[in-house]
């Protein structure tokens, strides 16, 4: 076993890999960019090392800087987390043959089952069903048109690298075709670096059935219960659970096998994931991807199935065994995992970073919260918008739900907008309560503009007479943490925290400006000047937080004014047009 781990990610996932190394008695090593410098998971750590800038290109995407903090600090292995480089084949060997174990699978398994459409040969190589697709990139709207042709619209272009709902479009008339096709491709490459994209046939109202598997030190694949990640926005999945409310025992036990036997085709270690879509059927399911890493809603599936997904990733790359078997792997009770983000519910999940102020997770029967947040501290418009995730568990589905209504409500955070109001919202509607629920239903069904659209207000306590003041000091790229206790002669007012700035509509401003509801960088505009636009029209699209987002005129008028161009980064505020 090793006797040090770097963990090459930030936030709540950082913390929960922290956590487990502890539990295994690993020194866990965090590496932070500039922007991270005083967050939880780098004080938690044993040590904590400089990557870089806070653009994540610079810092924790720079695979020579996470090797050089693995060097420094005399780790033996390095875990990736999700997202950044935990599906990046080049890091996985470059740490292999920087002589540290990868907890991961092989380089060519990510290689392999990274890119969607080779995933989708293996799946029919191992005899599982695929949704009707191409297994070969597209690149002309000509190619699209023959599919719909072939096979009918709606139809999904899907990045080939992609996952997480990143570069994916849906196609409704031959018209979007496209505006989709370039929009796809253009967030596939700032996201995955490969503009490669595929099609598939749209399914109207599926489910998103997922099952964990995990390839041992010797070979053998384990296959765990299903996870349902049905409810979605933009492809992103919201809120998870397991078991799903309408999968039937026999089915089950057909997804389960068929996930082992597409990975078993492609010799698959450690954890990962393989997606399918369910039919409205409930019974006909296809393959869909496979994601080569941790997933974010792996609790669901430790609580239900009473495991460590992490300490078991720790073991398999130890080459230990692991401490269960398949024989092991029953449903026991039911969990749900809800993902708290900074995003503003009433505005179409918009991105909304900011400063926290007050901060209390709940607690209690059944109640687990995994976070990287805590009071005071800035949710950066950089990095994904996820605060926290809280899980619960109990005997049954209804159990599991009330007792997440009831950690919502204890849930407190200040000065931000969250996703907490749309989860107390959904767990309360009778879809849910029943099960009778879908992929499409948030978007399609739901009605969400009445939910809350400002922050929670933060109060001004006063400070005691004696403070702690803690600063961070640097030493040659390594972070120190230093607490000093001071006596003060009289109370201070702490400053309150400023909340976003506040705007109307889709970006509005005053009556003719249209502005900017946050940081980020305009990828694409939409307009012209001297044209004519009609309120809710979009008028660019801006990449913030890791989503594209319309920017909507807030009046009907003319475009008089266009103050951006296509790749300029703006701030918060910043006057987008003026329509008139």
């Amino acid at each position: 076993m090793f006797t040090k781990l770097l963990i090459a990610n930030r936030g709540e996932i950082a913390v929960r890999i922290i956590r487990a190394c502890r539990d295994m008695d690993v020194a866990p090593v965090a590496v932070y960019s500039e922007l991270d410098v005083n967050a939880v998971h780098v004080r938690l750590a044993e040590e904590a090392v400089n990557v870089g800038p806070g653009p994540a290109s610079e810092s924790y995407l720079r695979i020579a800087n996470i090797l050089e903090a693995a060097r420094k600090t005399g780790a033996e292995a390095i875990h990736p987390g999700y997202g950044f480089l935990a599906e990046n084949a080049e890091f996985a060997r470059a740490v292999i043959h920087a002589g540290l174990a990868w907890v991961g699978p092989a380089p060519e398994v990510i290689e392999s089952m990274g890119e969607k459409t080779s995933a989708r040969r293996a799946a029919i190589d191992a005899g599982v069903p695929t949704v009707p697709g191409t297994n070969e990139s597209v690149t002309t709207p000509d190619e699209v048109r023959r599919f719909a042709a072939d096979n009918g619209l709606p139809l999904a272009i899907k990045a080939s690298a992609g996952g997480g709902g990143k570069g994916f479009r849906v196609v409704t008339t031959e018209d979007e075709i496209e505006d989709a096709l370039a929009g796809a491709a253009r967030e596939a490459k700032a996201y995955f670096s490969n503009d490669e994209v595929y099609l598939e046939r749209y399914l109207e109202r599926p489910r998103h059935i997922e099952i964990q598997v995990l390839g041992d030190a010797s070979g053998n694949i384990l296959s765990f219960p299903e996870r349902d990640c049905s409810l979605q926005r933009r492809h992103q999945k919201l809120l998870e659970e397991s078991p799903s409310p309408v999968l039937d025992e026999g089915v089950r036990e057909q997804i389960m096998d068929a996930a082992a036997r597409v990975s078993k085709q492609v010799g698959y270690t450690n954890a990962g994931t393989c997606e399918f879509l369910l039919d409205s059927d409930q019974k006909s399911f296809y393959f869909l991807e496979m994601n080569t890493r941790l997933q974010v809603e792996h609790p669901v599936t430790e609580l239900v199935c009473g495991v460590d997904l992490v300490r078991a990733q720790i073991l398999t790359a130890a080459g230990e065994a692991l401490e269960f078997t398949q024989d092991d792997l029953g449903l026991r009770g039911a969990a749900l995992e809800c993902r708290i983000n900074a995003e503003n519910p009433a505005k179409n999940f918009m991105p909304a970073p900011g400063r926290i102020g007050s901060y209390r997770e709940p607690a209690g029967p059944g109640v687990r919260v995994d976070s990287g947040a805590e009071g005071d501290y800035t949710i950066p418009q950089a990095y994904d918008p996820m605060i926290a995730k809280v899980i619960t568990y109990g005997a049954d589905r209804n159990e599991a739900r009330r007792r997440m209504l009831r950690a919502l409500s204890e849930y407190e955070i200040e000065g931000i907008k969250t996703t907490i109001p749309f989860h107390r919202l959904m767990l309360a509607d009778q879809r849910f309560a029943s099960g009778d629920y879908h992929t499409g239903t948030v978007e399609r069904e739901m009605e969400l503009s009445s939910l809350p659209d400002a922050p929670v207000s933060v109060p001004e306590p006063g400070e005691p007479e004696i403070v702690e003041r803690d600063f961070e000091v640097e030493v040659n790229g390594k972070r120190f943490s230093i607490t000093a206790r001071e006596r003060l002669e009289t109370l201070v007012q702490p400053r309150k925290p400023k909340p976003p700035a506040k705007v109307a509509g889709g970006g509005g401003g005053g009556s003719e400006t249209l502005m900017a509801p946050m940081q980020g960088t305009i990828v694409k505009v939409l307009v012209t000047k001297g044209q004519k636009v009609k309120s809710g029209e979009a008028i660019v699209v801006l990449e913030a937080m890791k989503m594209e987002n319309s920017i909507l005129a807030h009046v009907d008028g003319t475009v008089e004014d266009l103050k951006v161009k296509q790749g300029q980064s703006i701030e918060t505020g910043a006057t987008i047009a003026v329509i008139r």
